[in-house]
């Protein structure tokens, strides 16, 4: 990666924390005293977003909560696995001390709330290599549009996308980038290992930091 310019999403690109949102709904339920969900309940909340599916389990459950309660019980649960529980992965910090003294002026980007982004970064120990930290919800937009990625470029003073790395795990969030101009690089996790053919295929370069 030659740019002077580089994004890096955090989950599932940083962090190995995306086994932790996956069994998310899982944890919250067991503390609920749910302690069997059955695979086809599952599959049915995969395409839903965050408050229909804790609706749906409410109904199904018959929970005493509300999906905002829910929610809120949710980012607490995240919140203890940030602050004690994820990790970095392996091959991150030699990476991004690489970048730094080559001088790239990096940030992060995530859909993640920025307080519980700084929080991990911080425990980790690589907080410093970036500028700053810009989450979906302050911009108003998911990874399924540029936006973010546009603002984070702006705040870096990247001359434009083609001078800018943006480093995904996802392939919806890797294709948005590509499609604004940005030069993409995909990262190798093993929670999306199913899609890491295809992401190999879109994306401009690859890396793979669990060694």
């Amino acid at each position: 990666m030659d740019k002077k310019y580089a994004i890096f999403d955090l989950d599932g690109t940083l962090v190995d924390s995306m086994g932790y949102w996956d069994d998310l709904a899982v944890e919250y339920l067991r503390g609920q005293g749910v302690e069997t969900v059955s695979d086809e309940l599952l599959q049915r909340t995969a395409p839903l977003p965050m408050s229909a599916t804790l609706a749906l389990f409410i109904r199904e459950f018959g929970l005493d909560d509300t999906p905002e309660r829910a929610q809120k019980s949710l980012l607490g649960i995240m919140e203890d696995h940030y602050r004690r529980d994820i990790l970095l992965k392996p091959g991150v910090p030699a990476y991004l001390d690489g970048l730094a003294r080559r001088g790239v002026s990096m940030c992060v980007v995530s859909a993640t709330p920025e307080p519980l982004v700084e929080m991990c970064l911080e425990r980790l120990g690589v907080r410093q290599f970036f500028q700053f930290v810009l989450s979906c919800e302050s911009v108003g937009a998911g990874k399924d549009r540029p936006d973010i990625y546009h603002a984070a470029a702006a705040r870096l003073g990247a001359p434009g996308p083609a001078d800018t790395a943006v480093y995904e795990d996802s392939n919806v969030a890797a294709r948005t980038a590509k499609a604004a101009g940005y030069y993409t690089v995909g990262v190798y996790d093993v929670c999306e290992a199913d899609r890491w053919e295809e992401l190999t295929a879109l994306a401009d370069e690859t890396v793979t930091f669990e060694e």
